[in-house]
């Protein structure tokens, strides 16, 4: 009897130490201490080699230490111990969305939605994974579930708003992605996406402001200055176009498109050994393209 209580006992016991680790680890991770959480979920694992919360937050640690496969493999055993752990299904569905296993990846956001019918970020994610795999109609219907869950859901309306741009259906594509915004001011890929949808209904100016706006949040972003020069150009403003397109070289050196464009809008200006030279740098990097313009305008 002695020994049935003592093993009774030590069981408990390690139970309580385990859980002990497994809170900690997940504190850690809340303050992105995510090695720290590593160790304590080594030793809970060590104490419950069965214990699934354990697995996900060392996979979720993993995750953010761009340890991809090994989050994947903690992730399925946490899965494995508990398949109901739709969190689990998420989260490897979102770490197989950035590997580019799209199919796996709609595969887990529609298990995690399977547990849970109310999972807002699954069906959004799983829409945008859809547009991915061109299937912008599926994608709607996603971020239409998602919208219906939470309509104060601002990458719900933002992932809608692209794939109704890759329909060619801009004017509903603006209302969503005016919507995100509206959500969420500082939203820089809505102001971008928008300012795409307002190029492609030959609204510049439009653009021009949604480029900007995406630029004051993001003085980095290569592709908002490439664009607004692009937009710039049509309204044939030459040297704005320019301006921007010295910030995508200064930015990105090796991007031949802003060295084609870039000598192209110099031509204009009469710049031609500056234009020129922009044209043969742009060949160089492998715009072929550039090569037929110095033939026409550098020789």
């Amino acid at each position: 009897m002695k020994t049935v209580l003592s093993l009774f006992f030590l069981s408990i016991t390690i139970g309580c130490y385990c859980q002990t680790f497994v809170g900690q680890a997940a504190a850690k991770n809340k303050l992105k201490d995510y090695r720290g959480a590593i160790i304590d979920c080594d030793k809970a694992i060590e104490l419950d080699p069965k214990n699934s919360d354990a697995y996900y937050l060392r996979g979720y640690a993993k995750d953010n230490l761009e340890d991809s496969n090994g989050a994947i493999l903690d992730y399925s055993r946490s899965i494995e111990l508990d398949p109901q752990n739709y969190d689990a299904y998420y989260l490897r569905g979102f770490v197989k969305d950035r590997l580019e296993d799209y199919h796996g990846a709609i595969l887990d956001y529609s298990k995690a939605i399977e547990i849970d019918s109310k999972f807002v970020n699954a069906y959004f994610l799983r829409g945008w994974v859809k547009y991915k795999l061109k299937d912008p109609k599926g994608a709607i219907i996603d971020c239409d579930k998602a919208i219906e869950l939470d309509p104060k859901n601002s990458m719900a309306y933002y992932y809608r708003g692209v794939s109704k741009s890759g329909l060619q259906e801009n004017i509903e594509a603006i209302v969503d992605l005016s919507k995100a915004i509206e959500l969420n001011s500082k939203y820089t890929e809505a102001y971008y996406s928008r300012g795409i949808s307002k190029f492609n209904l030959e609204d510049y100016r439009g653009a021009i402001l949604d480029f900007n706006k995406a630029i004051e949040l993001n003085p980095k972003g290569v592709s908002y200055y490439y664009n607004s020069g692009i937009s710039k150009e049509y309204l044939d403003d030459y040297k704005g176009a320019i301006s921007d397109f010295n910030k995508v070289i200064e930015l990105d050196p090796k991007s031949s498109d802003a060295y084609y464009y870039r000598g192209v809008d110099k031509l204009r200006l009469n710049e031609t050994n500056s234009g020129c030279l922009d044209l043969s740098k742009a060949g160089e990097l492998g715009y072929v393209k550039a090569y037929e313009a110095i033939k026409k305008y550098c020789n």
